[in-house]
């Protein structure tokens, strides 16, 4: 088994054992060496975001300083579900290597399917969303673009 999917392990042990969330840890690693660890903590949190790969992230990032993590892989217990997977392509992290998959989560009861049917345009969104014209929101993104920033 690969040495870091089996850090990862143990970051999901540890939460399942604290009763932090559920069975997810991951690890992110730069030119071999671990930069951070985390598991899930959507049930310590209260947060429904707090998985694992967020988590790992969130250090990650604080740790580097940086929110481009290109040239980073990130090791998973799972495979990641579509809003981490967003946040992993945000981060640039340009490899996932992850042990169980969407079906397997499924199983148990983290089923992410009506996500990607969402997604892939197969289902309606069950989210009501609506467009308010507002002017001062679209200057707000035409005064960002006219200053000097950093495109992330």
């Amino acid at each position: 088994m690969n040495k870091f999917l089996k850090i990862a392990i143990e970051e999901a042990k540890k939460g399942m054992g604290k009763k932090h969330g559920g069975p997810f840890g991951a690890v992110i690693v730069c030119k071999g060496k671990i930069i951070a660890k985390a598991h899930n903590t959507v049930l310590k949190n209260n947060d429904p975001t707090a998985h694992a790969e967020i988590n790992v992230i969130r250090q990650a990032s604080k740790k580097t300083k940086k929110f481009d993590l290109s040239g980073c892989e990130l090791y998973s217990t799972c495979e990641p579900c579509p809003m981490c997977f967003a946040a992993i392509h945000w981060a640039r992290i340009n490899k996932i290597y992850y042990g169980a998959d969407s079906k397997d989560a499924a199983k148990i009861g983290f089923d992410d399917k009506i996500l990607y049917e969402i997604l892939n345009g197969k289902k309606a969104d069950l989210v009501k969303k609506q467009k308010m014209s507002d002017s001062e929101c679209i200057s707000l993104m035409e005064k960002y673009a006219k200053t000097a920033h950093t495109k992330y």
